[in-house]
């Protein structure tokens, strides 16, 4: 397997770290090498959150370098566009269809972009957006939108059984809500299968 580039961009709260840390796991399971790095930003306020996963045979830097992702799973489409230029050419773009607004719009000193997914579906790369929300929602809990990516993500990893992604969610998320995140997993799964 040559490394896969991942970079998981949205806004804090959003779950993204424990989607890069599901991923990782997953990986380790499977018994690939995997190095993460995370910038958790002003999460705690709604920033920016950025986190880098590299999955191989061998890998030796946690850091993707711009231009060189495989996958920019995007849990919010302005982060999506935002961290685009993270994707290579021969890369996706999945996103969910989530709008948070910025600080800078909440105080009034910006206006949210309304052709965000017009931008998206401009890029050179293959663009995939995710009804994450609602498939969250479906699964029963709106706050799975970062599993519903993360099972959009796992088919792109063959390397990875779906079993595998399934033990690990079991031991990540809190047992009150693993039905849930298994459901949003594989909503998620088909999701990107029917794109």
């Amino acid at each position: 397997m040559k490394t896969f580039n991942i970079v998981l961009v949205g806004v804090g709260g959003q779950g993204v770290i424990l989607a890069s840390k599901v991923i990782s796991q997953a990986a380790l399971k499977a018994g690939l090498d995997v190095k993460q790095s995370e910038v958790h930003g002003m999460s705690q306020r709604g920033g920016s959150v950025i986190s880098h996963v590299r999955i191989g045979k061998k890998v030796y830097s946690p850091l993707v370098t711009e231009g060189e992702a495989d996958v920019v799973l995007a849990f919010e489409k302005l982060e999506a566009l935002r961290y685009a230029h993270w994707a290579n050419s021969n890369g996706k773009i999945i996103y969910a269809d989530t709008k948070i607004n910025p600080s800078t719009v909440v105080a009034g000193l910006s206006e949210y972009p309304t052709d965000v997914d017009e931008q998206l579906q401009d890029l050179p790369c293959e663009v995939i957006k995710i009804p994450a929300q609602n498939l969250a929602k479906q699964a029963g809990n709106v706050r799975a939108v970062n599993t519903v990516l993360v099972g959009a993500l796992s088919n792109l990893i063959s390397e990875i059984s779906e079993d595998t992604w399934k033990e690990v969610i079991k031991t990540s998320v809190p047992p009150k809500v693993i039905d849930v995140n298994l459901k949003a997993f594989e909503l998620g799964r088909q999701s990107l299968l029917d794109n």
